[in-house]
């Protein structure tokens, strides 16, 4: 009697997630979508980086709270809450096809999207109150994403909570440079 070998794959089994050994197919397909979530993260990064060096003399002349980070912060913040926030959309994604999936996909999206709306408006357009306003969409869109993302994949959701902090922060600085230079 042959028996077959069944590979378990991490995009059909009902339940929680569990991360097991993928088969070929899906094993190519997962580095490539984990290459998309870094591309379209890296992207919303590198647009926020050309708004914010567009013109340092505007923000340097802004009269900002004491409590604000040095410059030389918010690169390697950056960098690594951008990183969490790939591979946590990442894993969302090889969780099992389903409506809730979708949905904390669509979230990982609109905050995105927001994200690199922030430093348009702020960096870009020179509207500290308009960015404040789209900082408090991102975060709640956040905390979207991750009560979405919690009941798909818990470490997903957990890789987004220093990225949730830090907008949270964010959106204090902004505030107070908003109160701050009327």
């Amino acid at each position: 009697m042959q028996t077959t070998k069944v590979e378990p794959t991490t995009r059909t089994v009902p339940g929680p997630v569990k991360r097991t050994a993928l088969n070929p197919t899906l094993r190519t397909e997962s580095v490539v979508a984990l290459g998309t979530f870094g591309a379209l993260a890296f992207g919303a990064a590198a647009l926020g980086s050309r708004q914010s060096s567009a013109d340092q003399r505007w923000f340097r002349r802004l009269r900002k709270p004491p409590f604000q980070p040095p410059p030389k912060v918010f690169a390697p913040v950056w960098t690594v809450l951008y990183g969490l926030i790939a591979v946590s959309g990442w894993r969302v994604w090889t969780a099992p096809a389903g409506p809730a999936r979708s949905k904390a996909l669509a979230w990982w999206g609109v905050q995105l999207g927001l994200n690199a709306a922030w430093s348009w408006l702020f960096f870009g357009r020179h509207q500290p109150r308009r960015a404040l306003a789209d900082n408090v969409a991102l975060l709640g869109s956040i905390g979207a994403y991750v009560a979405t993302t919690r009941n798909v994949d818990r470490p997903a959701a957990w890789l987004v909570a220093p990225y949730l902090t830090w907008v949270g922060f964010a959106n204090v600085l902004n505030a107070e440079i908003v109160r701050r230079n009327p």
